[in-house]
């Protein structure tokens, strides 16, 4: 009965080195999985801009802006000059693709001063006033034909300037 139990504890004890062998191998293998990874990010070459950007919406002056490699939203926005309304919580960047062409340049009667106004071909210094004179008067134009009403300002000065001009709220 003795040569029986020590074959038992034989194969205990063999068993418990075999566990013990086992579970260091596996815990071995755990420990090296959890070395620190290291990541190494490429310096990638800022991007150039140049050109113009185009600034719209609620600022003073609508337009074509030169676009330099120090600008900051804040100095473009800035040079437009924000009118009181603005909401600077919500601006819209878009970035056209080669393909499209850019809209041309309108400037916005219900906003412009008279120099602006002044650009606009077949109106002078004297109509642009005026123009600005009949706004602070009778309020915002509601529609392109009611510069009609403008003194000096016939239909074919009218058919001239309407894709120059723009009418926001």
């Amino acid at each position: 009965m003795s040569s029986n139990l020590n074959k038992y504890w034989l194969l205990i004890i063999a068993f418990l080195l075999v566990s013990l062998v086992c579970g260091g191998i596996v815990l071995a293998v755990k420990q090296s999985s959890h070395k620190p990874v290291e990541i190494s990010l490429s310096q990638t070459a800022p991007v150039q801009y140049e050109g113009e950007i185009y600034i719209d919406g609620a600022v003073a002056n609508p337009g074509f802006y030169p676009l330099r490699e120090d600008d900051t939203i804040a100095t473009l926005i800035q040079a437009a000059g924000l009118t009181p309304d603005a909401d600077t919580g919500k601006i819209k960047i878009y970035v056209p693709k080669t393909v499209e062409s850019s809209r041309p340049q309108r400037i916005d009667l219900n906003r412009a001063e008279a120099w602006l106004l002044d650009a606009l071909p077949g109106i002078g210094p004297d109509r642009a006033q005026a123009i600005v004179d009949y706004r602070n008067q009778h309020g915002p134009f509601k529609r392109i034909e009611d510069l009609l009403k403008v003194a000096g300002i016939g239909s074919s000065t009218l058919d001239k300037i309407r894709d120059l001009t723009t009418l926001e709220d």
